[in-house]
């Protein structure tokens, strides 16, 4: 296996072809990134009673995210520890416990094992159902609302690994008007199969400002409902910034003295996002005026927090396959109308049938059977546009304008490397 350093060059900014198809690479990454990294498996408001559960991935693997009977959630693998079949077999609903169809062993909402056929007589004196119990992640944590786990014992704590997005992050997750209202999961989770690298998904939402012109026909035909354009256009300009931790993050800095773009297709919507809007400058004041917009958080969630609201996960299903899932929230207390305008425009925007998303996924297809062609494997791909870096107030990291600056990427390349190139 070559060095890491063959394949992403930090100093030229350029990135090697192999790390988007070699099988050999992508198995590395399931042990030295998804098995390291803090990974993101669902959202509180999915399980909100004892007994609820999720089943969910990271990696590869899937996982049953429960709400256990001490109220706390608990992530641990859906493969029983007697013979590996599935001990759940719905993508979500509320139990009393695990079953295993196949020799009948059962275990609790917190994966521990509670029933074993014929124990009594088949079973040594020696065997304890407490080291038997679902292989549990080694650590999990709740921020504003979603749910994270690590397979890494060692992992820094959640809040940590999130460094200084961690406030920004915050308020991008909340309610819409700033305050400490919750928001919710609107209706199931969407998922499609997508013939492309986990890593073209994750790049496209931490900072890939040049791809928007696959987007002008969605622009054109007028689906975005801001009032006045009925487009996406963004109010005010646009930053882009990144961590150590490989994490990028835009941010869109607006005139707060300027009225806001709100939603008139209805009389209901329009006031309630203008009334939030409101609440939203008495709270925060200027940092209403530098609010997140998107960002992926390293190494595969992304998100959009502004309109559509939206979390995205680029489940790994192979070199050239990923799996894309989109939870879209709202509001918990948003008037039903505004809810229903809202599921109406993220179906359309969104998803294998939305009409921005579409452009994306034909971009990340051919992008990925261009990676593999043979007789390029020596021309790396360019991440070269930079624009320069600057500090500011309320906009965390080394800042850079949006047009033509691909140094979120290369931020996130530069992580990928360092913990690929870690043994």
């Amino acid at each position: 296996m070559r060095s890491m350093t063959d394949f992403v060059d930090t100093t030229n900014n350029k990135v090697g072809r192999a790390i988007f198809h070699d099988e050999e690479i992508y198995r590395q990454e399931l042990e030295r990134v998804f098995r390291k990294c803090w990974l993101l498996i669902g959202h509180e408001s999915q399980i909100p009673e004892i007994g609820d559960f999720f089943l969910t991935r990271m990696g590869e693997d899937q996982v049953i995210l429960s709400r256990g009977r001490d109220g706390k959630p608990h992530a641990f693998l859906n493969t029983c520890r007697h013979k590996g079949m599935r001990v759940c077999r719905y993508d979500e609903g509320n139990t009393k416990r695990f079953y295993c169809p196949y020799h009948g062993w059962s275990y609790d909402l917190n994966g521990d094992l509670q029933g074993v056929p014929e124990r009594q007589g088949s079973y040594p004196a020696s065997f304890d159902r407490k080291e038997w119990g679902l292989i549990q992640v080694a650590r999990i944590a709740s921020f504003r609302g979603t749910i994270w786990a690590t397979w890494n014992p060692e992992a820094p704590d959640f809040e940590d690994y999130l460094g200084d997005v961690k406030e920004s992050l915050w308020y991008g997750l909340g309610a819409w008007d700033g305050g400490d209202g919750e928001i919710e999961v609107l209706g199931g989770v969407q998922k499609w199969n997508v013939p492309c690298n986990w890593k073209f998904v994750s790049e496209n939402s931490g900072g890939d400002p040049l791809h928007n012109i696959s987007h002008q026909s969605t622009d054109l035909a007028r689906i975005g409902p801001r009032s006045g354009v009925g487009r996406r256009d963004p109010l005010g300009e646009l930053f882009l910034t990144y961590t150590p931790n490989g994490h990028g993050l835009i941010y869109e800095k607006i005139d707060i003295t300027q009225p806001r773009g709100h939603y008139s297709m209805s009389k209901i919507t329009s006031e309630y996002f203008e009334d939030c809007w409101r609440r939203r400058l008495d709270r925060l004041g200027e940092k209403a005026g530098s609010p997140l917009v998107l960002g992926n958080i390293f190494p595969n969630a992304g998100f959009h927090v502004q309109q559509p609201r939206v979390l995205l996960m680029a489940h790994p299903n192979g070199p050239r396959a990923s799996q894309a899932w989109r939870m879209y929230f709202v509001d918990k207390d948003a008037p039903d109308e505004a809810k229903d305008f809202l599921r109406r425009y993220y179906v359309s925007y969104s998803g294998p049938g939305g009409m921005t998303e579409q452009d994306d996924m034909e971009n990340w297809g051919y992008a990925s059977e261009g990676a593999a062609v043979h007789a390029a494997q020596d021309a790396p791909f360019s991440y070269v546009a930079d624009t320069g870096n600057f500090a500011d107030p309320y906009i965390p990291g080394p800042v850079s304008k949006f047009w033509l600056t691909e140094h979120n990427n290369m931020g996130f390349y530069r992580r990928w490397a360092e913990l690929m190139a870690a043994e």
